[in-house]
């Protein structure tokens, strides 16, 4: 592997990039974006920063901030915003608009740039890396500073965007910041729950978070729709998942949202990934959120590996589960 290279403060670890059509359809903002975004701040000076940090502030207000009133947002003179409002829109940070007046939003590619060059300040990442899963609703990829590490961009609000403005030729002025607000809020609550959850949860380390990312644990280990268990690890596989549920669920959390495809499998056990649509227990439908988590991991096994699994009720594993007294599938045979 040659050297890492240093980008605005951030080290690529690998220079190879991924081939775009594996990643994302035509015209999807996908992990190549996200290393161009970061080859890009190389480029970038704090001012810069201050003219898209104002862009920011002034969406709260409109989807489109007015040009004129740049300067009381970002604190740099008009000249300065002149000559840094050309520079991001190249680097493809904004997007301009000139009818009825002109104004700048922040494109993902802006936002995504705020929240790598916060999380570099602080000193929470040093090398950035290859993708390590892509989404509809997030994007993982691999960071370092004193170790591996996971960083991982929510889309949510990104793709709800996308979806409306399919429909429609505008977007009504509340939802103008939707994608910000949702994403960042997606990031919020899973950061908030992994907090609560780490460590007697096996769920990813939480390192830091700005704005619509998170840094966490890289995890080793495979994801369970692609693990081939051995007949003997069916069960014990299984008996995991739903104690880790219960742990979380004695902690204050529901996932809801499980499936065999947030939980990895490895040596040492599995861990649950995935938290930002989780609830805590106090939420209306948190016991029934609960069941139907419990209901789909074990419709997994059930799918998988009947003849191991067939007989376990539903019922009173969840039942088990909202009571804390789960320890063995051997009681709700």
């Amino acid at each position: 592997m040659p050297d890492p290279v240093l980008y605005s403060g951030i080290r690529f670890i690998d220079r190879d990039t991924p081939d775009a059509p594996n990643l994302y359809e035509s015209g999807d903002y996908g992990p190549l974006m996200v290393q161009t975004v970061a080859r890009e701040m190389a480029d970038l000076e704090p001012e810069d920063f201050h003219l898209l940090s104002g862009v920011e502030q002034g969406m709260r207000f409109s989807e489109y901030v007015d040009r004129e009133k740049l300067p009381q947002f970002s604190r740099l003179t008009a000249e300065d915003v002149d000559y840094r409002l050309d520079r991001c829109e190249d680097r493809g940070f904004l997007e301009r608009k000139t009818m009825q007046y002109e104004g700048f939003k922040l494109t993902f590619e802006g936002y995504d740039a705020l929240a790598l060059h916060a999380l570099v300040e602080r000193g929470t990442i040093e090398g950035f890396g290859a993708p390590l899963g892509v989404g509809k609703e997030s994007d993982v990829f691999e960071v370092r500073s004193y170790k591996p590490m996971a960083l991982k961009f929510h889309r949510e609000g990104y793709t709800q965007f996308r979806e409306v403005n399919k429909e429609r030729e505008y977007t009504a002025d509340r939802d103008h910041v939707s994608w910000q607000y949702t994403a960042r809020k997606a990031a919020e609550r899973e950061y908030d729950a992994l907090e609560t959850l780490y460590p007697e949860v096996r769920v990813p380390q939480p390192i830091d978070t700005n704005r619509h990312a998170i840094v966490m644990e890289k995890i080793d280990g495979v994801e369970l729709s692609r693990t081939k268990l051995d007949d003997q690890q069916v069960r014990p596989v299984l008996e995991l998942v739903l104690t880790e549920m219960g742990t979380a669920y004695d902690a204050g959390y529901v996932h809801a949202d499980m499936s065999e495809y947030n939980v990895f499998v490895g040596s040492d056990g599995i861990t649950i990934f995935d938290w930002p649509q989780a609830v805590p227990t106090d939420h209306a439908n948190a016991d029934e959120l609960l069941a139907r988590d419990v209901e789909n991991i074990l419709g997994y096994f059930q799918r998988k590996s009947p003849r191991f699994v067939d007989d376990i009720e539903i019922d009173t594993v969840t039942e088990a589960l909202l009571a804390g007294e789960f320890e063995s599938l051997s009681n709700h045979d």
